[in-house]
């Protein structure tokens, strides 16, 4: 029950384009009788997939704000990977700046993969493309006139309409170059600010792998394939035991892999490099898995998500310049299509810009 759309990179249009076409289709499509148990949602909705979308789309391309009264319990909290926001109208105050700051702004639905059931609360894991153009004033200053198109991903906990928790993990990297900023420079300075105000993330916590001198655990196989099993070991053998000759029993040769800062690689070479140049940099790197929810079958192939975290000490040298001894804790989701006992595609965020400023952080 997974449903896509792509995106075009400008708001601004003379004539419907294919994706207006598609967009308009959903919407009526989405009019049809309820396709799911939705108990104490709005009738209006057929299924938790359609929820998700039109919530989204009536936000912030209808820019109807106000419909997070109906849709964000007002003790909802959002994680990111700079700490948490508490309560509805922290969202709404956010909503409105962003919306200020990207009047053009429009959200495209790429994927949706959920779990749950109306009582003990659905679980959606939403991947987005965001388009716009900076005619307003943000976090990083004065209206640049630029265009700016970079994805998210957010996960959200939903029961009876509202949104209870959510986590947000967006490519804040690429939304900085394309502003035309210096990353580590405007980094630099968000981190100082914000120790100042004493709003920096706190990290806490040990990075362990395993007990002692002990290796990390082992996660067994089960007897039938399981898809979360099977990408619970993937992870754990491939980052967390440093078995990168595992991507082979994993990935398929063929496999495409999207993340963060607009990487895209294919092939299990370009996988293992992927790999090796975040463990470079933080050696004793360990991530854990928070979450996981599937869609789809053997035939059609099993469409994942996955939230973990990534804690590391940047020790090492690499992507991110003279190792600092800084702590990092950073929040991921990955979405991944399973086929023929492979992984095909791999879509995975975090913030690396939220990276950066735990790096550069004068605390």
């Amino acid at each position: 029950m997974s449903k896509q759309s792509g995106a075009s990179e400008s708001g601004e249009q003379d004539k419907p384009t294919l994706q207006d076409k598609v967009d308009i289709q959903f919407m009526t499509d989405a009019h049809g009788p309820r396709r799911q148990s939705l108990s104490g949602f709005d009738p209006k909705f057929t299924d938790f997939v359609d929820y998700i979308i039109r919530i989204t789309h009536e936000i912030w391309e209808e820019k109807a704000i106000g419909k997070l009264y109906d849709y964000y319990a007002n003790t909802v909290q959002i994680h990111t990977s700079d700490g948490t926001i508490y309560g509805r109208e922290a969202v709404m105050a956010g909503t409105i700046a962003t919306l200020a700051a990207y009047p053009d702004r429009r959200l495209y639905g790429d994927e949706v993969i959920w779990g749950g059931d109306d009582v003990a609360g659905f679980y959606s894991s939403h991947r987005l493309t965001h388009t716009g153009t900076n005619r307003g004033w943000s976090l990083y200053g004065p209206p640049t006139g630029r265009k700016i198109h970079y994805r998210a991903i957010a996960d959200c906990l939903c029961l009876r309409n509202m949104v209870i928790e959510e986590w947000l993990v967006r490519d804040e990297l690429t939304l900085i170059r394309q502003l035309g900023l210096d990353p580590v420079v405007t980094a630099k300075e968000i981190a100082r600010k914000e120790a100042a105000k004493g709003s920096a993330a706190q990290i806490a916590g040990d990075v362990s792998r395993g007990i002692g001198q002990l290796p990390p655990p082992v996660i067994a196989a089960t007897a039938q394939f399981d898809p979360e099993n099977f990408i619970r070991r993937a992870i754990h053998e491939v980052w967390n035991w440093r078995l990168l000759n595992k991507v082979r029993d994993y990935f398929a040769a063929t496999i495409t892999l999207e993340s963060a800062s607009l990487r895209r690689l294919s092939g299990h070479d370009d996988y293992q490099a992927y790999v090796l140049s975040l463990l470079a940099p933080f050696p004793d790197l360990a991530l854990t898995v928070e979450h996981f929810c599937v869609v789809g079958n053997a035939e059609s192939g099993y469409r994942t998500a996955t939230r973990w975290r990534m804690r590391g000490t940047h020790t090492g040298y690499g992507l991110y310049g003279e190792p600092s001894g800084k702590r990092i804790h950073i929040l991921g989701v990955s979405h991944h299509l399973i086929k023929d006992d492979r992984i095909q595609k791999e879509w995975t965020l975090f913030d690396e810009f939220a990276l950066l400023k735990q790096i550069h952080s004068p605390a």
